[in-house]
């Protein structure tokens, strides 16, 4: 099965303007805490360089006529933080959908599209795991894509990044 047919991603996906799904093997025999932990290090990754992109952002969706309500401060998490609840925030984003071991959907919606984040862990054989990190977007407006196509390729470089600290907590443990 592909990952784009995983049923919590496929309603998501059949609406979406844009889908990105980056993709790790990891081995584990414990799936619930990796998870856990990829999740909180992804999501608390925030260093100085990523703060720079998000103050320029905040200039660039003013001049769309747009509003940020400041610049998002990720904290750190620990694994036992990570919300595995519907309607829980992490960070800026809220869950969506959540299963302990298996998969993590949250999202966060401004005016101008609603932005998908999904991390999931595929069994693949033993202690083999595929860990996919989907990004999904669904623009609402004509700022939309205009936004996406202008911030896409520091997007890229951010969730690979958030992936590579992610990915360096797992081995750290």
């Amino acid at each position: 099965m592909s990952i784009q047919q995983h049923p919590i991603l496929t309603p998501l996906i059949a609406q979406a303007n844009h889908v990105d799904v980056k993709t790790r093997q990891i081995r584990t025999a414990e799936p619930e805490q990796e998870l856990r932990r990829f999740i909180a290090a992804m999501i608390g990754y925030n260093p100085a360089w990523m703060q720079t992109l998000y103050a320029i952002r905040w200039g660039f969706v003013r001049m769309l006529g747009m509003r940020q309500d400041g610049i998002p401060n990720s904290n750190q998490l620990r694994p036992e933080q990570v919300p595995m609840q519907a309607g829980q925030n992490l960070g800026f984003f809220k869950v969506v959908a959540a299963a302990e071991g298996q998969y993590l959907v949250a999202s966060a919606s401004e005016s101008h599209l609603t932005a998908w984040l999904a991390v999931v862990l595929e069994p693949v054989a033993g202690l083999e795991y595929k860990l996919h990190t989907v990004t999904i977007v669904r623009y609402h407006a004509w700022t939309g894509p205009v936004y996406f196509n202008v911030i896409r390729p520091f997007h890229h470089v951010v969730v690979n990044q958030m992936i590579n600290a992610g990915l360096a907590n797992l081995q750290a443990a």
